[in-house]
């Protein structure tokens, strides 16, 4: 299987090449094979990205833009979702690749494996060797004068372990609120981190946004121009005939 990266070698937009780079870089950083195909350069490589492109998955103007990655003829994504791939240890699973072994993709897939295995392997545990530590009354076992030496002797022991257990769980309350106003201070503390960085994205998101309808306008002259050489070619072949 090969993986095909869709870029525009001439693109004008920053934030176009810089997604392109970001793919490329962490693909060759995980040894990845893949193959550069330009849209820029190639008209044929550019009407193959569009058509195989899902439906569902152009903007709104229906022309995608780079990078569009493939896995063979099977769509895998575009930059928003091999990025989110990426931070979720997923990238093999976007990209339909077996994770190899040893990495982290890998070991998530074997500790969720072993934990499916787990519950189901207990629950059918419970269900196969029902619980048979429930234990007999003593009285049942030894008889009543028995049992109630027991009993007596029980009731001995929690009066006098009965202040001990209050003294523990007071000091239990005091150590937990303690512990509760330092986690409030730092989830306001890690709240104003998360709204500084939401802004930041937000006036990253705008930069794109622009750069991107600027790429599209510059594709879209492109085409037009396109379109004009080959009328003028047509006519001119049909003058030489005449």
């Amino acid at each position: 299987m090969v993986i095909k990266v869709f870029l525009a070698s001439s693109s004008g937009s920053t934030a176009i090449k810089k997604k392109q780079q970001d793919v490329v870089g962490f693909l060759e950083a995980l040894k990845v094979d893949y193959t550069q195909l330009d849209i820029a350069c190639n008209e044929e490589n550019r009407m193959w990205m569009r058509q195989n492109v899902p439906e569902e998955k152009k903007p709104a103007n229906g022309i995608p833009l780079p990078p569009q990655i493939f896995n063979e003829n099977g769509y895998c994504g575009d930059y928003e979702t091999f990025f989110d791939a990426k931070e979720d240890n997923m990238v093999y699973a976007f990209l339909g690749l077996p994770p190899p072994p040893g990495s982290k993709e890998a070991e998530q897939a074997d500790e969720a494996h072993v934990v499916e295995n787990g519950t189901h392997a207990e629950e059918t545990n419970a269900e196969e060797n029902p619980d048979d530590s429930i234990e007999v009354p003593v009285e049942e076992r030894n008889g009543d004068a028995h049992g109630e030496e027991v009993l007596a002797a029980d009731e001995e022991e929690e009066g006098e372990g009965g202040e001990e257990e209050e003294e523990e769980v007071a000091e239990g309350e005091t150590a937990d609120d303690e512990a509760t106003e330092g986690e409030t201070a730092g989830d306001e503390a890690l709240a104003e981190e998360d709204q500084a960085v939401e802004e930041t994205d937000e006036a990253q998101a705008e930069e794109e946004e622009e750069q991107e309808e600027e790429e599209l306008r510059q594709l879209e002259e492109q085409d037009e121009q396109g379109s004009e050489e080959e009328e003028e070619a047509e006519v001119q072949e049909e003058e030489e005939t005449e």
